[in-house]
């Protein structure tokens, strides 16, 4: 428990010995690196229980989340880029280019809010808080407008990102060679265009995936939806600092996979990136 305001010197030198704060700050780092390294980060202050196992009941759920905020946006914008980018100045490159600003313009909390009131207690259509139903099991439906939120800015930027490549790859000498050798044009859309469309667009994904881990704060304390982006806002608001640290540890550990990950997809769509064993 944090110390209350008026705290003697005593209880507060206390509870400084107890975090080691009393220590020199290079063993501190240390002290903490050692530590969590083998997944011993402390006791959370408010919970007074580990805060591994915290963190990990909490991942599974931002993870689901994220991972279907990135589906929407890859469902939705991939293929709309796409038809905008090999039909420039048409209705669905306006529908393309009006989905890029607007996703990457409009504040998710913001969004998140006006969905809640217009969705979810105007029409009714959706659930507006929480991630089980009643009986106690996942519901979809609860995660349909705080993935969508989450997801908007991705959309947006996945949009204009295709529609750029696309119309930059379509401009290309190899496109009119295979054009004027008689190949169908959607074998030259498939074969050509949507495979070097790929390359940014995967060099892209690993991003914006621990961009929306950093943006789960604000939608599931919007949404009331149980994951890291809640806890991790709640344990900053008591000033849990172990807590926060786990938190922040494994949402650094988990970008730094999805990089990695994504460099080894890069170098296998892009033939002339090979690493060297």
């Amino acid at each position: 428990m944090m110390p209350r305001e008026g705290a003697t010197p005593e209880t507060l030198e206390a509870f400084r010995h107890k975090l080691g704060f009393d220590r020199p700050l290079m063993v501190q780092f240390f002290d903490f690196v050692a530590h969590a390294l083998v997944g011993d980060f402390g006791d959370s202050i408010r919970f007074k229980t580990p805060a591994l196992p915290l963190v990990l009941e909490r991942l599974p759920a931002t993870l689901q989340l994220a991972g279907l905020a990135m589906v929407m946006g890859i469902v939705v914008a991939i293929p709309l880029g796409l038809v905008a980018g090999s039909r420039p100045g048409s209705l669905w490159d306006g529908l393309a280019r009006s989905l890029g600003l607007f996703g990457q313009s409009v504040p998710n909390f913001v969004l998140g809010m006006v969905l809640i009131v217009v969705i979810g207690v105007w029409l009714k259509l959706l659930p507006v808080a929480g991630r089980f139903d009643l009986e106690g099991n996942v519901d979809l439906k609860r995660m349909i407008m705080p993935a969508f939120v989450l997801g908007l800015p991705t959309m947006g930027a996945l949009v204009r990102l295709t529609r750029s490549a696309v119309l930059e790859i379509r401009g290309e000498d190899y496109i009119r060679t295979a054009h004027s050798k008689g190949l169908h044009p959607r074998l030259v859309y498939v074969r050509h265009i949507l495979r070097n469309a790929a390359i940014p667009i995967v060099s892209v994904l690993g991003v914006w995936f621990g961009y929306m881990l950093g943006g789960s704060v604000y939608v599931e304390t919007v949404f009331g939806y149980p994951g890291m982006g809640m806890i991790l806002a709640e344990a900053v608001g008591n000033r849990d600092f172990t807590l926060v640290q786990a938190l922040a540890f494994f949402i650094c550990l988990v970008v730094v996979v999805l990089n990695l990950i994504t460099d080894l997809a890069y170098a296998i769509i892009d033939p002339r990136i090979r690493y060297q064993s």
